[in-house]
């Protein structure tokens, strides 16, 4: 396939990726009503035509965190990333390194952040659970600052996994998931060569860091049941700030009585996110709850925003909606998984591309530009 649009790469990565990755990285939970409503809730909004306004020197950059970014763009935690190519979170950290913006490490990746800090110029971002296991995360604290990680987003919106019908489906997790998964592997041989023999060791590598021996992959989802921590509270994340010496973010943001409380507490950024309707179903778009968000909060708080976003025209109608930088996650597993480091780079120019379009044609000089005036909500969609 010729690869023109960011869509293109998720056709491309069905056909190589095992079903049960492929299901794990483009699904929800439950109908997967949020999942939809992320995508339809951002095209039903239109932009607004602006010409004659001499954009020759139309400028993409950034500045978030005390970095300077090429664009309002980062990749977000993604867990097992390290499965949907050769040491995944290398090859997507040397991605997102060489095209000016940062990457963002799970605490559930394959490659550890030892593995992957040395490989980048940039410092990585780091994310982090509340997790029962508080040993676990002091640990892999220390480690991220050793490894001059200034930002950690701390999901919140997890302290649950949702209920995803796919992963049963396809054999992520569910009855006999493993055979699933194994003749799955035999059926895919590019990937089973690629990845599943040259890519070893497939495990949780941070947390087989901290204990000193593998974590296999055998029963990941269960692993999440069993570990994940419902009881999780504002004093966790006053540990957590207690601790940590950098910046932190926190991610699942959809009320905006919750970004309050959010800036109140003191946290450094947001993310506006229902973690791509993999959480709760039901729950609104990001592009829904974030204007509500960005009146409460901005220029208290740094707003990032995930879900739904497709490509570049997304990108600009999120900043014009009031998010001060996006993060993007299943697309730039798609392009990993078609065609490793060199997809990821090639989405990030033609995300950085469609931006560029969009913003001539809305006479946005700079991110700092584009505004509700920039838009045009309509039910129109195309």
């Amino acid at each position: 396939m010729i690869i023109s649009s960011p869509t293109d790469y998720r056709v491309t990565a069905k056909s190589k990726l095992p079903p049960f990755l492929f299901h794990y990285a483009d699904g929800g939970s439950y109908d997967e009503h949020t999942l939809r409503r992320n995508i339809e809730d951002l095209k039903a909004i239109g932009l607004r035509q602006r010409v004659l306004n001499n954009m020759s020197e139309l400028d993409l950059k950034t500045q978030l965190f005390g970095e300077q970014l090429s664009m309002p763009m980062a990749l977000a935690p993604v867990g097992l990333t390290g499965m949907y190519a050769r040491r995944g979170e290398v090859q997507a950290a040397q991605a997102a390194d060489n095209k000016g913006i940062p990457f963002t490490m799970s605490s559930l990746s394959v490659c550890n952040i030892e593995e992957v800090a040395p490989t980048i110029s940039r410092p990585i971002w780091f994310q982090l659970y509340a997790l029962k296991d508080r040993g676990f995360m002091r640990n892999v604290l220390e480690r991220a600052q050793q490894a001059n990680v200034k930002n950690l987003v701390f999901t919140v919106d997890m302290p649950v996994a949702g209920a995803r019908y796919r992963d049963r489906h396809s054999g992520m997790s569910g009855p006999q998931a493993t055979i699933r998964r194994m003749w799955q592997a035999i059926t895919h041989p590019r990937w089973a060569i690629e990845v599943g023999l040259l890519g070893r060791p497939h495990e949780l590598g941070n947390i087989s860091t901290y204990l000193g021996r593998p974590t296999t992959l055998t029963d990941y989802m269960g692993w999440i049941g069993d570990n994940f921590e419902p009881s999780i509270s504002w004093k966790d994340l006053e540990w957590v700030r207690e601790f940590w010496q950098g910046n932190i973010i926190i991610k699942g943001i959809l009320d905006s009585q919750d970004a309050k409380d959010a800036a109140r507490f003191g946290a450094d950024g947001i993310v506006v996110s229902n973690h791509g309707g993999r959480q709760l179903d039901g729950v609104p778009s990001t592009v829904h709850a974030l204007p509500e968000i960005a009146d409460a909060v901005k220029g208290k708080v740094k707003i990032l925003v995930d879900s739904g976003i497709r490509n570049g025209l997304d990108v600009v109608r999120m900043l014009a909606s009031g998010a001060d930088c996006t993060l993007i996650g299943r697309f730039f597993l798609y392009a990993l998984a078609a065609d490793g480091k060199e997809g990821v780079e090639n989405l990030l120019d033609i995300y950085n591309q469609e931006m560029r379009v969009a913003m001539t044609l809305t006479g946005a000089k700079s991110v700092a530009e584009l505004s509700t005036d920039s838009l045009v909500r309509t039910n129109y969609q195309g």
